[in-house]
């Protein structure tokens, strides 16, 4: 993203999830797929992770399991 990556921007919302007093599902896509990408995102707040090339189960397995 050209301002801020994606661990900036899950930081940013998950402040602003604090005075709004609710829980924004956040799913990580992304094309660095390294070793410890996905643990990163986890710990940055992120609720899933998926990685390109995008598969389309895995990816609507993960919408499903963030939004029931």
């Amino acid at each position: 993203m050209p301002v801020m990556d994606g661990l900036e921007a899950t930081a940013r919302i998950r402040e602003k999830e604090k005075q709004l007093g609710m829980r924004i599902a956040i799913l990580a896509m992304t094309a660095n797929a390294l070793v410890g990408d996905r643990e990163r995102c986890l710990e940055a707040g992120m609720d899933g992770y998926v990685s390109k090339p995008i598969h389309r189960d895995l990816l609507f397995s993960e919408i499903r399991r963030l939004i029931p």
